[in-house]
């Protein structure tokens, strides 16, 4: 996943020219952020000076008689990249070290780069003054990247009520303030909630089930928290072995009312923040002249329409569903039949489906977990890149960092000089948002004084730590989570791009940007590169043939009903931003009613409030874009079949990937990039394939 606050970055933004005493304005012009001087008395008073000046700096630029690239695009990059080093860290400090102090002054930032992005993209001196660049009878000569960069920046100007006139401009205006704050909220609301339960454990027979290293992360986390006993909490690395292990039914039922509820009562409620926000967003299209906000967030992506986006959903479920029955079908028997289980409840599923996986194929999560210890693991990747991009991958242990279990790394090319660097941040821990991401820290950029600034990006995860004098041993799925953000993080870093708004994953689709990333997840399943990473964390022992072989037999373990669960979300997605009147009789709730009667073949019980926490459509840059993530896996899965017809560990198929589709970053039309790449237009077939979806005809 890339960070929920990408869309905010997108916005040409001022700041500073100068330099003063406050630390972080100092900071924004050292190399990496300096995260210790990154206080919250200091954040305001920061913006507040970058943002004058920034005014003053834009009103200068709309003066220009005769606007050119160089007098407006390098000076306006200039002072993008320049605000972004100032709040850029500041976003990043409140997703993994989020406090009391800096919550109030990172909402009051938030409303602040909100009103500024909004001022500047109504601005309507600048926008003439990029037409007229875009006018100029040297606009054919510069780079396509540059062409790419202008013609972005006006499409985004139109997007964002450029073109609004008297009181629908201050209108549209008003509305992405407040549709800012309730982003916000949003994401305030699900992390309080998920902080604000645990399961505190002190009898040994209530652990029936758990393995071994399950009982000592919640001992550990018990401990770190002043208790006797065992405590498990709703994030991720606690919530799921608790579901798939637990034989106490009563507990696990508690765990999962307590999670699918989060954020739908008392003065955490999301719902109304939900309403507001489907309202405003309808609002805001239809100011714009769009039907809907879904054909409104389409005009910035690969896919072309919304009745595209809903066939292609319908085909996949066209190709699951018969599946998915046969699936849900054999896991009730099987409950009935050996778990004592003759009626499924929604918190019966992970366990029943684990213990059918199990006898099935005699492999589980746990079972793998000391095959997959952290140093391994990290290692083993970097030597797969390593081969196939011709780089080199070494550890830095003297840059600036945020929390003591943070890791930093310097990439180089085969002549040993440095292209790139990147933060590991792989332990879940209190009062860090849950989830996996790739975030922009530095973007690779030519700057107007012909250095080079190198990419350095983010990569967080929510892993289990070391535990007492065990290494950090993670699952398969969570391995693969990590190769996951390590292709956002690759897209990032391999860029060749020199222009701002197209480096890196910048200026690429939405529904186009997870395609590096799900792409090297496909490795994570191939025995040549498993060796790589797999060794057992006590014997060093390569990961036995037999486990392998049963691994990836388990590999496609009810993945109809996965597809499924994927598409229900994408429709309910699409549908809620296209058909749904906020303003009608109908709610959310029957919006997500209908979609699961077309396509789930399991219906979770009324109390679950699943959209209340569903941050991505929410909170970050999916709304009407969920689609993106089996849109992209299409894409990787179509690219994965090249190298598996070319040789998997192939370094000319690796090279011809990084220049056609990596290194170009947004500076490319995507399907153009990927034709070059692949020689035709995507297929859906080695989707199919790789998820054992694919019938015969």
């Amino acid at each position: 996943m890339i960070p929920l606050a990408y869309e905010t970055r997108k916005p040409i933004v001022p700041a500073m020219n100068a330099l003063t005493t406050n630390p972080i304005l100092q900071g924004a012009s050292a190399g990496l952020p300096l995260f210790d001087d990154i206080k919250p008395e200091y954040v305001l008073p920061a913006l507040e000076q970058a943002l004058d000046g920034a005014r003053q700096t834009v009103a200068g630029l709309t003066d220009l008689s005769d606007p050119s690239w160089d007098t407006l695009m390098i000076p306006l990059e200039t002072l993008d990249e320049r605000l972004s080093r100032i709040w850029g860290p500041v976003t990043h400090l409140n997703a993994v070290c989020d406090s009391e102090e800096l919550r109030p002054v990172y909402q009051q930032g938030v409303s602040k780069m909100t009103e500024w992005g909004a001022e500047l993209a109504q601005n309507e001196a600048l926008y003439a003054a990029m037409k007229r660049v875009r006018e100029r009878d040297d606009f054919a000569g510069l780079s396509c990247a540059r062409q790419q960069v202008l013609e972005h920046a006006l499409r985004d100007f139109r997007l964002s009520g450029s073109e609004l006139e008297g009181k629908d401009k201050d209108r549209f205006k008003a509305i992405k303030m407040r549709m800012s704050e309730l982003g916000t909220l949003f994401e305030q609301h699900v992390l309080d909630a998920t902080r604000s339960f645990e399961l505190h454990l002190t009898a040994d027979a209530d652990l029936a089930g758990l393995p071994n290293s399950v009982r000592d992360a919640a001992r550990q986390r018990a401990e770190a928290d002043h208790k006797q006993g065992w405590l498990f909490t709703l994030d991720a690395p606690s919530y799921i072995p608790f579901m798939q292990y637990a034989e106490r039914r009563d507990l696990r039922e508690r765990m999962y009312t307590a999670f699918v509820t989060r954020a739908s009562s008392g003065e955490l409620d999301n719902t109304p923040v939900i309403d507001e926000l489907l309202g405003l967003r309808s609002e805001a299209a239809g100011l714009l002249g769009f039907d809907n906000y879904s054909t409104y967030s389409l005009a910035t992506k690969m896919a072309t329409d919304v009745n595209e986006v809903i066939g292609f959903m319908r085909q996949l479920v066209d190709k699951s569903r018969i599946i998915a029955e046969k699936e849900i079908t054999e896991l009730r028997a099987f409950a009935a039949s050996e778990l004592d289980l003759p009626e499924l409840a929604a918190w019966d599923m992970p366990f029943a489906s684990e213990k059918l996986r199990l006898k099935t194929y005699a492999i589980s999560q746990e079972e793998l977990k000391p095959w997959f210890p952290e140093k391994c693991v990290l290692t083993g990747m970097f030597r797969l890149v390593e081969k196939l991009y011709g780089i080199v991958i070494q550890e830095n242990t003297h840059a600036p960092k945020w929390h003591e279990t943070v890791r930093f790394f310097d990439i180089f090319d085969g002549n040993e000089k440095k292209i790139a660097s990147f933060y590991l941040d792989p332990y879940a821990r209190p009062h860090k948002r849950g989830g996996a991401w790739m975030d922009e820290c530095i973007i690779r950029w030519k700057k107007p004084d012909g250095s080079l600034q190198l990419p350095v990006a983010y990569l967080v995860c929510n892993f289990d730590a070391p535990v007492g004098d065990k290494p950090a041993l993670w699952t398969h799925d969570e391995v693969t989570t990590l190769f996951h953000e390590f292709g956002h993080g690759l897209h990032h870093m391999l860029t060749q791009g020199m222009e701002l708004g197209v480096s890196g994953i910048r200026g690429v689709p939405w529904d186009a940007v997870e395609l590096p990333s799900q792409f090297m997840e496909n490795f994570c399943w191939d025995r040549k590169v498993v060796n790589l990473f797999a060794r057992h964390f006590e014997s060093g022992e390569v990961l036995p043939d037999d486990l392998f072989d049963r691994m990836y037999a388990a590999k496609n373990f009810h993945s109809a009903m996965q597809m499924l669960r994927q598409v229900e979300f994408s429709l309910f997605d699409m549908l809620l931003h296209s058909d749904y009147e906020p303003d009608s009789d109908d709610t959310v709730q029957d919006v997500l009613d209908r979609v699961r009667e077309k396509v789930a073949v399991v219906v979770p019980p009324t109390f679950n409030k699943f959209q209340n926490c569903f941050s991505h459509i929410f909170a970050g840059g999916y709304a009407a874009g969920y689609y993106s993530y089996k849109w992209a896996e299409v894409l990787s899965a179509d690219v994965y079949a090249a190298f598996e017809e070319e040789g998997v560990l192939n370094a000319d198929t690796a090279q011809r990937f990084r220049e056609e589709i990596l290194s170009v970053g947004g500076s490319k039309d995507i399907m153009d990039a990927f034709i070059a790449f692949r020689g035709r237009k995507p297929a859906v077939d080695a989707l199919l394939r790789h998820t054992g979806l694919l019938t015969e005809a």
